[in-house]
């Protein structure tokens, strides 16, 4: 009996050791970044209060376990994090229904991620590799110009403006300038060097990416593109939790979406208020004739990738068009 015993505690032992997991979260952002208390700690505090502790996460900001955002699906499908913040533009190949999103006019700032939580299982094909976790989009992206002010898309002929994917470029294109495509993290430098003329990007990276020390013109009116941004896990980590745990991730990821997009646009109201508060600084909203031309430009652009990108990306689309 006493064996019996000792054999019945080993293994519940035994069992306790084995759902407790402590999972790895990678993130290419600077450590200062808001995401990491306006998201990612809510999103490991939600877990680790459904799971009673036994599921944790731990966060390694600034590219941690390893460099290169456009490598961060690949470091999720590889194991080495357990969960990764990306975009889907970086890999835009994989993703070519989810980037439908990001197109003028397909989904509103404000209320695009809750149409894309209603409508999240037309996008399960794309995330076979992984489990997706969490998909939100962030605010508006702008035109964060250096030196040249954009007041009309004439000003825009032959500058050479980053962009977020390949879509971004088309519309960019589209408007008369040159696409270049960046990861986040290197604008400063290329904007600061001359490499780039500007960048199209949302407000936040103002702050976050201390983009208002090389901008010096902001222009916005017209309709323009929305990224979007996920967290995916890697299946065997995912696999390796119980039915609960796996349910108290996926609880936490939805929660972690909508706080995402409501923390970029915040931040991003605050962060373009202060920079046009700033002496030097200048923002340009394009008048209503301004705006039409980018808006005509960038109209047969979009039909065509939405076309071109299948029946299930115009399905998509309409899904979303009708929240």
């Amino acid at each position: 009996m006493l064996i019996k015993a000792l054999t019945a505690a080993a293994l519940v032992s035994s069992a306790s050791v084995a759902v407790a997991e402590d999972l790895k979260l990678a993130d290419f952002q600077p450590p200062t970044h808001f995401v990491l208390p306006q998201v990612y700690e809510p999103f490991g505090t939600a877990i680790s209060e459904a799971t009673n502790g036994e599921v944790t996460i731990t966060t390694y900001m600034g590219g941690e376990l390893g460099p290169g955002p456009v490598e961060q699906y690949n470091r999720v499908v590889d194991g080495v994090a357990d969960i990764a913040f990306g975009l889907p533009g970086y890999t835009a190949s994989n993703f070519p229904v989810t980037l439908m999103t990001e197109l003028p006019g397909v989904i509103d700032a404000e209320t695009g991620t809750q149409a894309v939580q209603d409508n999240i299982d037309m996008l399960s094909d794309e995330y076979r590799r992984v489990v997706l976790v969490a998909l939100w989009n962030n605010a508006p992206n702008l035109l964060l110009m250096g030196s040249k002010a954009v007041d009309s898309m004439d000003d825009l002929a032959g500058l050479k403006i980053r962009v977020p994917s390949r879509n971004a470029g088309l519309v960019v294109e589209a408007w008369g300038a040159s696409p270049v495509s960046m990861p986040a993290p290197e604008i400063y430098n290329a904007m600061q060097t001359g490499v780039i003329d500007g960048a199209m990007i949302d407000a936040t990276t103002l702050k976050a990416f201390k983009l208002a020390e090389v901008t010096n013109h902001i222009t916005m009116g017209m309709d323009t593109t929305i990224s979007s941004f996920y967290m995916i896990m890697n299946r065997d980590s995912f696999g390796e939790l119980s039915d609960e745990q796996q349910q108290a991730v996926l609880d936490a990821g939805r929660q972690a979406s909508l706080d995402g997009n409501a923390a970029w646009l915040a931040v991003a109201e605050k962060a373009l208020a202060d920079f046009e508060a700033t002496d030097g600084k200048e923002v340009i909203t394009l008048s209503d004739e301004e705006a039409a031309k980018f808006n005509e430009a960038s109209g047969p652009v979009v039909e065509k990738i939405i076309a071109d990108a299948g029946p299930k990306a115009a399905a998509y689309v309409e899904a979303l068009k009708s929240e």
